[in-house]
């Protein structure tokens, strides 16, 4: 039985379409998984790395905001995409499709609309992409990772709605401990830790301000964590002297810094958020400033609102602000205490297996 999966163009939407291709087939061996992204997204470099689900690349481009000059591009590549996502559904011939958001899922789910396949949405953040929001109306379901964006769609009268939260790789059954995270990292008991990072790519913006925190003293005391994401990773790399200052490229496996971390720093992307509620993880989040429709901050709101999170503005970002606070919620352990309730009790470990099963019902 074959599932068409279409997400990509940049891991958040790329990493929930690989969790839900492996929670369908967990539930039901007979599924086959084929996924669809872009030439250009991040889905053509990991892709071809992996050999267990069959995938086609689009010849996709982003729909540009800022730059809107840059949609004449569509003009050159709309009939061969159009021709590319007909010869995709005439030789897959899936029983339904998933859309998982980005530019890369949005021609084909409308194809696959067109044709009467059945069409599920996953959405990863409190404020719906533009893919969502033109193929709810229409879409068999929607699945939202924040309740907070259902206010933002129009669904069909027979379009059902869930909010299972988003499929993340969940922590492991026996989760390890605070005090085995730091054991596994060399890090002193009593140390005080906090995980700064930025995504897979890293930020920049973050970067440069713990950079300049760092060399200034401004966190002594302080054991960090600093994922700096691969590209940047020669020009911070100087900070790395454990066991109170450990920098890496990135984080992978990122249990033992999840479990050692008593707050975290990063942006406040949907798949980022939902592993940090999972965790119980109190956080500044910094949104990216560039995100379509500045959806980071809608989900960075959220999390402030819900009392897990502090929500930073890229623009407000400084040295000395960014260490202030990051003492002060040390330097509180009750706060931190109940932001991790918080967090947990908006974390939705198990969303994979829950929206996978929901999915499936598609079938019959």
């Amino acid at each position: 039985m074959k599932v068409l999966i279409a997400g990509g163009g940049t891991g958040g939407h790329l990493m929930p379409a690989l969790a839900l291709a492996d929670a369908m087939r967990t539930v039901r061996r007979d599924v086959e998984p084929v996924l669809v992204g872009a030439e250009r997204g991040i889905e053509a470099a990991i892709l071809p790395q992996r050999a267990d689900y069959p995938y086609h690349l689009l010849p996709v481009e982003p729909i540009h905001r800022r730059q809107w000059w840059k949609n004449a591009r569509w003009l050159r590549v709309f009939w061969t995409l159009r021709r590319r996502c007909r010869t995709i559904l005439e030789e897959e011939r899936p029983v339904f499709a998933v859309g998982t958001g980005g530019y890369a899922a949005g021609p084909i789910l409308f194809l696959c609309q067109r044709w009467g396949i059945p069409v599920a949405l996953q959405e990863q953040n409190a404020m719906p992409g533009f893919t969502t929001r033109r193929l709810a109306r229409r879409a068999a379901q929607i699945h939202l990772g924040f309740p907070e964006a259902r206010e933002h769609l129009r669904p069909g009268e027979e379009t059902e709605v869930f909010d299972f939260g988003n499929p993340i790789v969940p922590p492991p059954a026996r989760r390890p401990s605070r005090a085995v995270g730091k054991v596994a990292l060399g890090i002193d008991d009593d140390a005080k830790v906090c995980f700064v990072m930025g995504g897979s790519q890293g930020a920049r913006s973050i970067n440069q301000v713990m950079s300049t925190a760092l060399r200034r003293g401004m966190l002594e005391g302080v054991t960090v964590l600093w994922s700096t994401g691969p590209s940047m990773w020669d020009h911070f790399a100087g900070h790395h002297a454990p066991p109170h200052r450990i920098v890496k490229p990135f984080w992978d496996p990122v249990a033992h810094a999840y479990a050692a971390a008593d707050l975290v720093v990063g942006r406040a992307g949907a798949m980022t958020t939902a592993e940090l509620s999972a965790w119980g993880l109190p956080a500044i989040l910094i949104p990216l400033p560039t995100a379509a429709a500045d959806h980071q901050s809608v989900n960075a709101d959220a999390l402030q609102a819900a009392g897990s999170a502090i929500h930073v503005p890229d623009s407000e970002v400084t040295a000395v602000s960014l260490a202030g606070r990051i003492r002060e919620l040390l330097d509180a352990p009750q706060r931190l205490a109940a932001m991790s309730r918080m967090a947990l009790e908006r974390a939705h470990p198990d969303a994979s297996m829950r929206i996978a099963t929901q999915l499936l019902a598609l079938a019959d």
